[in-house]
C-alpha cells in the first residue's frame, strides 16, 4: 500500500441516533477489497462497537456498485495472494463476530468476494436494480473464502449454479435464493425500518441473539478457513490466474473464451413468466 493510500480515506463513517452507517466510498476502483478499504472496515467496525449508543450497523456504498471483490490491480501481483487471502478471512469473520447486527444496504452492483460480504451481513436489503455475479470461475480462481458465508445462506443448487456460471442475478432472484433478506423498491426505507426495529433492543440481547445464528459459520471458519486460504492464495498465483486477471485488466477475453467471446460474458437469469 502506497503512502498516499494510507491517507485517503476509503470508508466513511457516521451515526444517526442509535444507528452507525459504515459506507464504502471508493468508486475508482468500484469499491473493490483493497488492502486500504480493508483496514479501514476493520477500524470502523471497532469503532461503532465501542460506542454505546450504538444497536446497529449498516454497511452501505457510494456509487453504483457495493463492491466488485478483489482489488485486481492488487491482486496481480501474486507475492501477496496469502497476505489478500487473509485478510478477506478476516474481514468476513469480524462482521460475523460484531455484537451489533449487520445490515447491508445494496442499491447497486455486487461481484465476486463483493456476495462474501453480503452473506456475513445478518440482514441484506437490496434495491430492484442490484445485480449480482460470482465472476471468480471465469479468471482462473474460485470463490474459496467466501463460501464460507455464502454457503450457509443460498440453497445449494443456487450455489451450484452461480459459482460455477458466473451469470448475473437480480435483487429478487437474490431474495428466492436466500442472498438478501428483502428485494425492496426504496432502499433507504426498508433499512429504516429495520434499524428503528433493531433500536428496541437491548446490546446484549441483540449481540445474544445474533451469537445464536453466526455460531455454524464460524465453526465452518474454525474448520475449513486455513485450507481455503491455501487453496485460494494457490489459485490466485496459478499462471491460469495470472492470464484471468490480465484479461480482465486489458479489456479482453482470456485465452480459454471460445473464439470471438466478449469479455467476461455476464448473461442474465432471466425468470419465467
Amino acid at each position: 500500500m502506497s503512502a498516499s493510500a494510507k491517507g485517503r480515506q476509503y470508508v466513511d463513517y457516521t451515526v444517526e441516533g442509535s444507528t452507525a452507517r459504515v459506507t464504502l466510498n471508493s468508486p475508482h476502483n468500484r469499491n473493490a477489497l483493497s488492502s486500504a478499504l480493508v483496514e479501514q472496515l476493520h477500524d470502523r467496525f471497532r469503532q461503532a462497537a465501542a460506542d454505546p449508543t450504538v444497536r446497529a450497523l449498516v454497511l452501505g456504498h457510494t456509487g453504483g456498485t457495493f463492491c466488485a471483490g478483489a482489488d485486481l490491480s492488487e491482486a496481480s501481483d501474486s507475492t501477496g495472494a496469502a497476505d489478500r487471502t487473509r485478510q478477506l478471512t478476516e474481514l468476513l469473520r469480524a462482521i460475523l463476530e460484531l455484537p451489533l447486527p449487520v445490515v447491508g444496504a445494496i442499491d447497486g452492483h455486487v461481484r465476486a468476494g463483493g456476495l462474501g460480504l453480503v452473506g456475513a451481513c445478518d440482514i441484506v436489503v437490496a434495491g430492484r436494480n442490484s445485480t449480482f455475479a460470482l465472476t471468480e470461475a471465469r479468471i482462473g480462481v474460485a470463490p474459496a473464502i467466501i463460501s464460507l458465508t455464502l454457503l450457509p445462506k443460498m440453497t445449494a443448487r443456487a450455489c451450484g449454479r452461480f459459482f460455477l456460471t458466473g451469470e448475473k442475478f437480480g435483487a429478487d432472484e437474490a431474495e428466492r435464493v436466500g442472498l438478501v433478506t428483502i428485494a425492496a423498491d426504496d432502499v433507504a426505507a426498508a433499512v429504516a425500518r429495520i434499524t428503528a426495529e433493531l433500536g428496541l433492543g437491548s446490546p446484549q440481547g441483540l449481540r445474544e441473539s445474533k451469537a445464536l445464528t453466526t455460531a455454524a459459520i464460524l465453526e465452518g471458519f474454525d474448520r475449513r478457513a486455513d485450507d481455503l486460504s491455501a487453496q485460494s492464495a494457490r489459485l490466485f498465483a496459478s499462471d491460469e490466474a495470472r492470464e484471468g486477471m490480465l484479461a480482465f485488466l486489458q479489456k479482453r477475453p482470456p485465452r480459454w473464451a471460445p473464439t470471438g467471446a466478449a469479455r467476461s460474458p455476464e448473461p442474465t437469469v432471466r425468470r419465467p413468466p
